[in-house]
C-alpha cells in the first residue's frame, strides 16, 4: 500500500497497540485529528446560513462591528497558529521523505489543524457581525478539546525524552501554549459578555461611528485581516471604475480622527505643561506632540522594527537557498534509528531549515509579513501626521480668533505669516511625522546589514558599508543644495508670474499699443533667470538620482575586488547574490538618511515659529462680551482714508440754514436718556506707547442714529473699533448696556443691580454688533451667504435688504443670481458692489446695534442717497435700531440724532445738530462751507453716467459671453461636462482611466528628439549593464561550487566561461546597439585572458568585473542627466510656445477666458512641467525597466516562471487600471478640499473685526474644523488607496519570489546541473520586483495627473494668433504716416468673433484732419466697437477704415498700432519705473518725457520723488491715485506724438479736477491732431466739431454738437436731455 496513514514498513506494525493505546505515535496524531473534524462538521453548515443572511444586511456597521472582547488578541494568535501549523507541515512532509514508506500522520493532522484554525477565524468573524456569541460556543469546545489533545502528545513526546532539540516537540509544545491562550480569549468573552451559563447577558450597542452611515472611512472598526490588506477599501476602487469617487461617497472621518478631538487632545497635553511646569516657561510643542501622538509614533516605529528584520531574512533565505541547492539529499539510512521515535523519525530545526522548499516558503512568508508591517507603519505614521495637522490647524485658528489687534495693526503678524504657519509649517511638521520612524528604525537597519555582511564576507563587507557611509554625506550636501535651488528658482517664478500676470491684466493696452513684444522680451528674461536655476535644480537631482544607483554599484565592486585579493576562499554564490541583496537594503537607509534630516531640520523651524505666534499677545479678557467663547483679534488695523472720496450735496435737499431735526418717530420716555455704549475717560492705543485716542468721553443713544464725522485719519474708525474692543486701552472704560440697572466693563468686571436674569441671558444677543467695514470684506461663498451671513434666511427682510441696496440690478447681471460665488476677496466684483453687498450684511443681521464704517466712500451720490434714505433712515430706524455712522458725507448730518465730531483723535464736539449750531458756530459755519464748496460740481456730476451703471458695465463684461467660452475652454473641462453627460458608464470609464499617451509623446517632442533618443538609449544600455554584472558575478561565483583554495585549477572552467559568455551576448545584444559593441570587447578580452593563463584563474574574472561596474556607474550619471535635462529641455520650448501664443491671441480670447484660467497654465501647469514630471518620468522608466529586465532575468534562468507568470500579469493589471482611476479622482479631491481651507484661514484674518463685532467665533471654527475634516478625509482616503495598492504588489512581488524559487529549485533538481550562480541571480532579481512593482503604478497614476497639465497647456496653443504680417509691405508705409490725422469710414461691419452677430454696420464716416470728433450712444451701442476698430483689434468683415489714404486692414499690425495713440477709460500702469511705463521702447529723450509729464501736470510731483523718471512704480500703480494714474497714461500718449489720439471713456473712472486737466490738456497740446473721444459725460462732448452718435450698432446721426441740439426728436438731445 503505497498510501498509508500509519505508514508501511517492512518488519514494523504501525498499527499495533500492545504497549497502550497511547504509546502508539500514529494514534496521538489521529486523535489530534478528532477537534478539528468537529469543527469542520459544526461551523460548516451555520457558515452557509450566516452567508445566506449577510446579504440582506444594508447598515455598514452590521460588517464591521468588532465588538467581542479580545478581538485583536485572537486574531493575533490565530495568525500565529496557521504559522505554526505550515511549520508542522512542513516538518511533517520533510520527515516524510526519510522514512521507507509515506506516513500521512506526519503533516495530515497538522493540515487538517491549518484548515481548522482557518475555518475558525471566518466563522468567529461571520458571529461576531452578526452578533450572534451564543454560537461562540463551538469554538469554546473546539479550542479545549484541541488543547487536550495537544497536551497528550507533548506528555507522550516528554515520556520518550524527546526535547527542545526535536523540532516537532518544540512545535507541539508551541501549539498547545497557543490552543490554551485561544481557549482563555474564549472564557474572557463568556465572562464579559455572559452569553451562556448567566441569566442576564450583556446588551451592547454598537459605537455612535458605525450608527451614522456618513462615516466611509472603516480602517479603524474592520478585521485584522482587512486592517492588513485594507480589503474594505475593494468597494471604493472599484466602484471608481463605473463612476467617479466624490465627497458624498467618502462620507465623514470617525469621532477619533475629527480634528476638533485631536485639538482637544494636543490643547490638554499643552496646557497641562502650563500647570505643572514653570507657568511663565512657554510649553513645549514637542513634548505636547508625544503625549498626545506618541503612542501612535511608537506603534509605527514597532511596525517599522518588525519590518526591517523581516527584511533581512530574504538575503539570508536566498543564501540558504542557493547555498543548500546541490547538497545531497541521499541519507544514510543506516543511522535512521538512532533519530526513531514511535517508529518515525524526527528532524532538528537545522536540518528543516537545509530544505530548500522549506526555505522557499519561508521567503514568501517573511517577505508577506516584511511587506504587511511596513505598510502598517506607513498607514499608522501618516494618520498621526494628518491628526497632528487637524489638531494644529485647529489650534492656530483659535489662536487667531485670539490675536491681539496691535500684532497686526503694527506689522508684527502679518497675513503672510499667518498663511505660512498654515499652508508651510503643519504640512512640515505632518511630513517630519511622516518620516520620523526612520530616524530610529535606520540605524538598526544599518547595524544589522554591516553585521550580515560581515557574517558572509568578512573584512572585504567593511569596504564596501565605508564606500557607502563616505558617500551618504554626498548625498546630504546635495539634498541641501537641492533645497536652497528650489527656493531661488521659486522665488524667480513669483517674479515671472507677476509680470505674467501684469501682462495679462494690461494686455488690451499692450495691443492697443504695439508692446507686446517689449513686455513679452521682459517676462522671458525672467524665465532664463528661472530657467537658469532649474538647470541647476536638474543638475543637482541628477545627482541625486545617480548616486543613489551608482553607490550600490561602487559598494559591490569594491567588496568583491577586496575579497578576490585578500581571501584565500573563493567567494561561493550563496554568500555573493546575499550580499547583493544586504547591499541593496543598506543603501535604502542611507539614501532617506538626508531626506529625514532636512525635513527634521526644517521641522525645529516650524515648531520655533508655531511657538511664537501661540505665545504672542491676545486680546484682553471678553467675558463681557461673550461668557462661552474665547475670543481672537486680528485685522484692527488703524484705517486711514485717502481723500478720493468725492462729497456731494443736493442743494435743494440737504440745507443746513434754519435747520430744525425731524422727529421721525415718537421716543419712549426713558428711550431719550437710555445709552447703549458709553466711553468714559478712555485712552486707547494700537500697541505703541502714544495713543491713538485720547480723552474719549462719548455716549451713544438707544435705538438712534448717531453720526461720526471728520477729517481724513482722526480716528473715526478707530473709534468704531475700541468700542468694540479691537483696540487696547491704555485707561478708561467702555460700558455696554441694554438695561438702564445693568453694566459690563471693558476690563470684564460687572457692575449694576442683578435683576434676576443670569448673565447668560442678559448677554445672548445684546453684545452682537451688525458691522459694516470701510474695507469692504465678503467671504468666498455666494452672494446670498455673504448677505445672511449664518443668520436663518427670511424671504422678506432678504429682499427688502436687497432693494434698499439697489443690488437687484447687480444680481441680475451675475450668472447665477444671488447664487454666484464671489470669487475670493470679492475679486469678480467692483468696489461699489463689494462694499454694498458689506452694508446690505450689517442690515440683515437682527441685532440691537449696527456700525457702519464709511459705508458710501465706494458709491457714487445715487446709490448714497437712496441708501441713506431707504437704509438707514427707514430699514433701520424703523426697527428702533442703535446706528452709528462714520461718513463724510457732511449733508446728511440734518438726519443725525447725536453727532460726534473728531479731531486728531479725540472728540472734538458732541450732541445735537442743534446744540452744534448754537454752541460751534465755527464748526457748524466749516461744515456749510465745504458743503456749498462742491455745490458748483453737482450740475456735473448728476448729468455723469453713473459710477454704478459702470460697474455694471464691468460686471456685464466680465461675464460676457458665457456661451462663446466652451470654443475655447480646456479640453479637459469640455470632457468632464461630457463625462456628466453620458450615461455610458464604460465609455467613460475608459477616457477616464487612458493614460494620455499623445500628450506624452507631445512633451517628449517638446524636449527634442535627440535628446529622447540619448534617453532611450541610455537607459537601456544602462539596465543591460546592470545585468551583465550580475551575470557575471553568477558565472565567476559558480565556476567552482566547492570552494576550492586559490592554487586549484578549475579544470570546467574554460568551457562553462566560453558558452556563458556567448550566451551574455545573445541575452543584450537585443538591448541596444552601445551595449553589443561592449559585450564584443568584454568577449575579447575574457579570451585573451584565457589563451594567456591556459584556465580560468581566480581573479581572471576582476578586470571584466571592474569594467562592467565602471561602464555602469558611467551610465547611471549618463541617464539621471539625460532626463533631468531632457525635461529642462520640454519646460523651457512648452513655456515659450504657451507665452508667444498667448500674447499674441486676439482680444476676444481674452474676453471670453477668464484670467485665473490663463494664469494657471503659467503658474500651476507650468510649475508642474518644471519639476515634477521629470523625477516622475525618470522613476517610471527606472522602475519599468528594472522589473521588465528582472522578469527577463528569472525567465531566462528558469523558463518554467513564464507560465506561472501570465495570471500574475492578469492580476497585476487589473490593480493598476483599478488603482489608477481611484487614486485621480481621490488627488483631485485632496486638491479641490485644500483650497477651501487656506481660504478660509486667510478669509478669517483679514474679517477678523467684522466676525468678533458680529460675534461668529463660533460658527467659522466650526466651518474651519468642517474643512479641515473635509479635506483630511480625502487624504486618509488616498493614503488608503496607495496602502492598498501597495500591499497588493507587494504580495504579487512575494509570489514572484515564490514562484521563481519553486522553479529554480525544481530545475536545478538533477544530480549534475551546475546553476546556482543563476538561480541567486534570479532569486536576488525577484527580490527587486517586490520593491518596485508599485512604484511603477503609482508612478504611472502621477505621470497620467501630470500630463493633464502637459494637455491644459496644449490646448492654448492651438489657439489661433492675430495676423500680424498684413497684405502690405512695411516698406510702402511713410515713416511719418499718418501724417495729418484724416480718417474715412466706408461701409464698416464689425464682429467680434465670425460665430457672432455684428456690432457695427454699414458705417459711414469722413472726420477731417485735426478735427475734434465725440462718439456717443447708450450703453451697448457699439461705441467702444468703432475704437477698437480703429487699431484692426476686431473682425472687420466688410467695409474698410482708411487712415491717411491707407487701408489699415492691409497694415502689419505691429505698424499701425505703434501709429496711433489711445487713452482708456481703466488706467493701467505696470510696475518698474516712471520711464518704463510712458516709454518702455527707449526711443525717446529725458527732455520729451519731461515735457510729456508737465503737460500731464505731474512733471513736480515725479521730479519730488527719488530716481525722478526712474522712481518705482508698484505693481498696478497702486503708490498713485486714480487720477494720477490716468494723467500718466495721457502722458504716455502725448509722447507718442501721433497725429490721431482715441479717449475711449477716459474720464469715465476719476475725479472732477483730473477731469479738467485731462480736457484743458487735450484742447491745448492736442490742438492739431485728430482727437476722437467716445463719451461717457455727454456734457463732455458738447464743444466737439463732430459727434457721432451710435445706436444699436448703427450710425443714426453725425453733424456737429449745436445741430444736434437744435433738433429736438434727435437721439443726441434725448441723451443730453435724460443725462446719460
Amino acid at each position: 500500500m503505497a498510501l498509508s496513514f500509519c505508514g508501511n514498513n517492512k518488519g514494523s506494525n504501525a498499527y499495533s497497540v500492545e504497549n497502550g493505546v497511547l504509546n502508539n505515535g500514529c494514534f496521538v496524531d489521529a486523535l489530534n485529528l478528532v477537534p478539528h473534524v468537529f469543527l469542520l462538521f459544526i461551523t460548516f453548515p451555520i457558515l452557509f446560513i450566516g452567508w445566506g443572511s449577510q446579504s440582506s444586511k444594508v447598515q455598514i456597521h452590521h460588517n464591521t462591528w468588532l465588538h467581542f472582547p479580545g478581538h485583536n488578541l485572537r486574531w493575533i494568535l490565530t495568525f500565529t497558529l496557521l504559522f505554526v501549523h505550515v511549520c508542522e507541515i512542513a516538518e511533517g512532509i520533510v520527515s516524510n521523505t526519510r522514512m521507507e514508506s509515506n506516513h500521512l500522520h506526519l503533516f495530515m493532522p497538522a493540515l487538517m489543524g491549518f484548515i481548522a484554525a482557518t475555518t475558525s477565524v471566518v466563522y468567529y468573524h461571520n458571529i461576531e457581525t452578526a452578533n450572534f456569541p451564543k454560537l461562540l460556543l463551538a469554538l469554546f469546545i473546539y479550542w479545549i478539546l484541541a488543547f487536550i489533545t495537544k497536551m497528550i502528545k507533548l506528555w507522550k513526546f516528554a515520556e520518550e525524552s524527546l526535547g527542545v532539540k526535536e523540532l516537532r516537540f518544540c512545535i507541539t509544545a508551541l501549539l498547545v501554549v497557543l490552543y490554551g491562550l485561544l481557549m482563555a480569549v474564549e472564557i474572557n468573552v463568556i465572562r464579559v459578555r455572559k452569553y451562556v451559563f448567566f441569566a442576564n447577558p450583556q446588551r451592547v450597542k454598537p459605537p455612535e461611528d458605525l450608527q451614522d452611515l456618513g462615516v466611509r472611512f472603516l480602517q479603524p472598526f474592520v478585521n485584522l485581516l482587512s486592517k492588513a490588506t485594507y480589503w474594505w477599501m475593494n468597494p471604493l476602487i472599484i466602484g471608481a471604475h463605473k463612476r467617479p469617487i466624490e465627497l458624498k461617497k467618502i462620507g465623514k472621518l470617525p469621532i477619533a480622527m475629527r480634528a476638533l478631538t485631536n485639538y482637544m487632545r494636543l490643547k490638554d497635553s499643552y496646557e497641562e505643561q502650563r500647570k505643572t511646569e514653570d507657568p511663565e516657561k512657554s510649553p513645549s510643542i514637542w513634548k505636547s506632540m508625544y503625549r498626545a501622538f506618541g503612542g501612535s509614533i511608537l506603534l509605527s516605529s514597532t511596525f517599522r522594527y518588525m519590518a526591517d528584520l523581516l527584511g533581512f531574512a530574504g538575503p539570508l533565505c536566498i543564501s540558504g537557498i542557493v547555498g543548500n541547492l546541490h547538497s545531497s539529499t541521499e541519507i544514510d539510512r543506516t543511522n535512521k534509528t538512532a533519530n526513531m521515535t514511535f517508529g518515525v523519525f524526527f528532524m532538528s530545526s537545522n536540518e528543516l531549515l537545509k530544505n530548500t522548499s522549506v526555505l522557499a516558503v519561508l521567503l514568501f512568508l517573511a517577505l508577506v509579513l516584511q511587506r504587511t508591517f511596513l505598510q502598517a507603519s506607513y498607514y499608522v505614521t501618516i494618520e498621526t501626521g494628518i491628526n497632528l495637522r487637524g489638531a494644529l490647524l485647529a489650534m492656530i485658528y483659535n489662536k487667531i480668533l485670539r490675536l491681539s489687534t496691535s500684532n497686526m495693526s503694527m506689522g508684527e503678524m502679518t497675513l503672510g505669516q499667518i498663511n505660512n504657519l498654515v499652508a508651510i509649517e503643519t504640512n512640515q511638521l505632518m511630513w517630519f511625522l511622516f518620516l520620523c520612524p526612520n530616524l530610529w528604525a535606520m540605524p538598526v537597519q544599518i547595524i544589522m546589514g554591516v553585521i550580515l555582511l560581515y557574517y558572509l564576507l568578512g573584512n572585504s563587507a567593511l569596504i564596501g558599508a565605508g564606500v557607502i557611509l563616505l558617500l551618504a554625506p554626498v548625498q546630504y550636501l546635495i539634498a541641501t543644495k537641492l533645497a536652497d535651488t528650489q527656493k531661488s528658482t521659486l522665488d524667480y517664478s513669483t517674479d515671472r508670474l507677476k509680470k505674467t500676470t501684469e501682462i495679462l491684466k494690461g494686455i488690451k493696452l499692450l495691443k492697443l499699443y504695439a508692446w507686446e513684444n517689449i513686455f513679452c522680451d521682459r517676462v522671458e528674461e525672467t524665465r532664463g533667470k528661472e530657467l537658469t536655476s532649474l538647470k541647476t535644480f536638474a543638475l543637482y537631482t541628477s545627482m541625486s538620482i545617480f548616486l543613489n544607483a551608482a553607490i550600490p554599484i561602487a559598494a559591490v565592486l569594491a567588496t568583491f575586488v577586496t575579497h578576490a585579493y585578500i581571501e584565500e576562499v573563493r567567494l561561493s554564490p550563496d554568500k555573493a547574490f546575499a550580499s547583493l541583496a544586504l547591499f541593496h537594503i543598506l543603501v535604502t537607509p542611507l539614501f532617506l538618511l538626508s531626506t529625514v534630516v532636512r525635513f527634521a531640520v526644517k521641522a525645529l523651524v516650524s515648531v520655533q515659529k508655531l511657538s511664537e505666534f501661540l505665545q504672542s499677545d491676545e486680546i484682553g479678557d471678553d467675558s463681557w462680551r461673550n461668557g462661552e467663547m474665547s475670543m481672537c483679534l486680528e485685522f484692527g488695523k488703524k484705517y486711514k482714508y485717502h481723500g478720493d472720496t468725492k462729497v456731494i450735496n443736493r442743494k435743494d435737499r440737504y440745507r443746513m440754514d434754519n435747520y430744525e431735526q425731524p422727529m421721525r418717530r415718537q421716543l419712549r420716555p426713558t428711550e431719550t436718556e437710555d445709552v447703549a455704549v458709553e466711553v468714559n475717560d478712555g485712552f486707547f492705543t494700537w500697541g505703541s506707547n502714544l495713543s491713538t485716542l485720547t480723552d474719549i468721553n462719548i455716549r451713544i443713544p438707544t435705538g438712534q442714529l448717531t453720526m461720526i464725522v471728520g477729517q481724513v485719519g482722526c480716528g473715526k474708525s478707530s473709534l468704531l473699533l475700541a468700542m468694540l474692543g479691537e483696540m487696547q486701552t491704555i485707561s478708561g472704560k467702555v460700558y455696554w448696556s441694554k438695561l438702564p440697572d445693568y453694566e459690563i466693563f471693558f476690563d470684564g468686571s460687572i457692575s449694576g443691580h442683578d435683576t434676576g436674569q443670569s448673565h447668560e441671558e442678559r448677554s445672548k444677543n445684546r453684545y452682537s454688533v451688525a458691522y459694516a467695514a470701510q474695507k469692504s470684506w465678503l467671504l468666498n461663498a455666494t452672494v446670498e451667504e455673504n448677505i445672511t451671513f449664518g443668520s436663518p434666511f427670511n424671504k422678506q427682510r432678504y429682499k427688502a435688504v436687497i432693494d434698499t441696496c439697489s443690488l437687484q440690478p447687480d444680481i441680475d447681471l451675475l450668472p447665477f443670481g444671488d447664487q454666484t460665488e464671489i470669487g475670493e476677496r470679492g475679486i469678480n466684483l467692483s468696489g461699489g458692489q463689494r462694499q454694498r453687498i458689506c452694508v446690505a450684511r450689517a442690515l440683515y443681521q437682527n441685532t440691537n446695534i449696527v456700525f457702519l464704517d464709511d459705508p458710501f466712500s465706494a458709491l457714487d451720490i445715487h446709490l448714497s442717497d437712496h441708501l441713506m434714505q431707504e437704509g438707514i433712515l427707514k430699514f433701520l430706524q424703523d426697527d428702533k435700531r442703535t446706528v452709528v455712522l462714520v461718513t463724510h458725507k457732511l449733508q446728511y448730518l440734518i438726519h443725525a440724532d447725536w453727532i460726534i465730531a473728531m479731531k486728531d483723535g479725540s472728540v472734538l464736539r458732541e450732541g445735537t445738530l442743534k446744540d452744534i449750531q448754537t454752541h460751534d458756530v465755527e464748526l457748524y459755519e466749516h461744515w456749510k462751507t465745504l458743503m456749498n464748496r462742491q455745490d458748483q460740481e453737482l450740475e456735473k456730476e448728476t448729468e455723469m453716467e453713473s459710477q454704478t451703471t459702470l460697474e455694471r458695465k464691468t460686471l456685464r463684461r466680465a461675464f460676457y459671453s458665457r456661451e462663446a467660452k466652451n470654443h475655447i475652454d480646456d479640453e479637459d473641462e469640455e470632457e468632464e461636462v461630457e463625462e456628466d453627460d453620458d450615461d455610458n458608464m464604460s465609455t467613460t470609464t475608459s477616457r477616464r482611466s487612458k493614460i494620455q499617451w499623445k500628450m506624452c509623446c507631445r512633451y517628449l517632442s517638446s524636449g527634442g528628439f535627440l535628446m529622447v533618443f540619448l534617453m532611450v538609449s541610455s537607459k537601456l544600455a544602462k539596465h543591460s549593464v546592470m545585468v551583465a554584472i550580475d551575470y557575471w558575478l553568477a558565472a565567476w561565483t559558480s565556476s567552482n561550487p566547492h570552494n576550492q583554495s586559490l592554487a586549484d585549477p578549475f579544470l570546467n572552467a574554460t568551457n562553462y566561461t566560453q558558452n556563458d559568455d556567448t550566451q551574455i551576448a545573445q541575452v543584450t545584444c537585443h538591448c541596444c546597439f552601445l551595449f553589443e559593441m561592449l559585450s564584443f570587447i568584454l568577449y575579447i578580452i575574457v579570451i585573451l585572458k584565457l589563451s594567456f593563463l591556459g584556465v580560468l584563474q581566480h581573479r581572471s574574472c576582476v578586470p571584466v568585473f571592474i569594467i562592467l561596474c565602471g561602464a555602469a556607474i558611467a551610465l547611471c550619471l549618463i541617464t539621471s542627466l539625460t532626463v533631468e535635462f531632457l525635461g529642462v529641455a520640454a519646460a523651457t520650448n512648452l513655456h515659450h510656445n504657451l507665452l508667444n501664443k498667448i500674447i499674441h491671441a486676439p482680444i476676444r480670447f481674452f474676453d471670453v477666458t477668464p484670467l485665473g484660467q490663463i494664469l494657471n497654465r503659467f503658474s500651476a501647469d507650468t510649475n508642474i512641467i518644471d519639476q515634477h514630471i521629470p523625477p516622475t518620468l525618470e522613476s517610471l522608466t527606472r522602475s519599468t525597466l528594472l522589473c521588465l529586465s528582472a522578469i527577463g532575468v528569472i525567465a531566462f534562468v528558469t523558463p518554467t516562471f513564464l507560465i506561472a507568470l501570465v495570471p500574475l500579469a492578469v492580476a497585476f493589471y487589473f490593480i493598476q487600471k483599478y488603482f489608477r482611476v481611484a487614486s485621480k479622482d481621490l488627488q483631485d479631491l485632496d486638491d479641490s478640499t485644500q483650497l477651501p481651507l487656506l481660504c478660509h484661514f486667510s478669509e478669517t484674518a483679514e474679517g477678523l473685526t467684522t466676525i468678533r463685532a458680529f460675534r461668529h467665533e463660533a460658527r467659522f471654527k466650526q466651518r474651519m474644523l468642517e474643512l479641515t475634516d473635509t479635506n483630511n478625509t480625502a487624504y486618509l482616503f488616498l493614503s488608503a488607496a496607495n496602502r492598498w495598492l501597495e500591499v497588493r504588489t507587494d504580495y504579487l512581488g512575494a509570489v514572484i519570489v515564490l514562484t521563481a524559487a519553486v522553479a529554480a529549485i525544481w530545475s536545478t533538481s538533477g544530480p549534475d546541473v551546475d546553476q546556482s550562480g543563476l538561480v541567486g541571480l534570479g532569486l536576488t532579481y525577484a527580490l527587486t520586483v517586490t520593491n518596485y512593482l508599485n512604484w511603477v503604478v503609482r508612478n504611472l497614476a502621477d505621470l497620467e495627473v501630470q500630463m493633464a497639465a502637459v494637455k491644459k497647456v496644449n490646448s492654448f496653443l492651438s489657439t489661433e494668433s492675430e495676423n500680424y504680417e498684413g497684405s502690405m509691405d512695411i516698406s510702402q508705409v511713410p515713416e511719418d504716416w499718418p501724417q495729418h490725422g484724416e480718417i474715412k469710414i466706408h461701409d464698416l461691419c464689425v464682429r467680434y468673433d465670425s460665430m457672432l452677430k455684428p456690432v457695427l454696420k454699414q458705417v459711414n464716416a469722413h472726420i477731417n484732419p485735426g478735427q475734434k470728433v465725440g462718439i456717443c450712444g447708450r450703453t451697448g451701442s457699439g461705441k467702444s466697437s468703432l475704437s477698437l476698430a480703429f487699431f484692426n483689434m476686431v473682425d472687420v468683415f466688410e467695409g474698410k477704415i482708411v487712415i491717411d489714404g491707407i487701408d489699415i486692414c492691409k497694415l502689419p499690425l505691429q505698424t499701425l498700432r505703434s501709429r496711433l495713440s489711445i487713452i482708456l477709460q481703466d488706467p493701467v500702469l505696470f510696475s518698474g519705473s516712471i520711464r518704463l511705463n510712458l516709454d518702455p521702447e527707449r526711443t525717446c529723450t529725458d527732455d520729451r518725457l519731461w515735457e510729456a509729464l508737465e503737460i500731464a501736470q505731474l512733471k513736480n510731483m515725479v521730479k519730488a520723488l527719488p530716481g525722478g523718471l526712474d522712481a518705482v512704480v508698484t505693481e498696478g500703480g497702486e503708490n498713485f491715485s486714480v487720477g494720477q494714474r490716468q494723467l500718466f497714461c495721457l502722458a504716455r500718449a502725448f509722447v507718442r506724438k501721433s497725429s490721431i489720439l482715441i479717449m475711449d471713456e477716459a474720464t469715465a473712472s476719476i475725479d472732477m479736477a483730473t477731469e479738467n486737466i485731462l480736457q484743458k490738456v487735450v484742447m491745448t497740446a492736442f490742438a492739431d491732431r485728430t482727437v476722437v473721444t467716445i463719451a461717457h459725460l455727454v456734457s463732455s462732448i458738447l464743444e466737439a466739431e463732430q459727434v457721432l452718435v451710435f445706436s444699436s450698432g448703427t450710425l443714426v446721426e453725425c453733424d456737429s454738437a449745436p445741430n444736434l441740439l437744435a433738433q429736438e426728436n434727435s437721439l443726441f438731445s434725448i441723451l443730453v436731455r435724460t443725462h446719460k
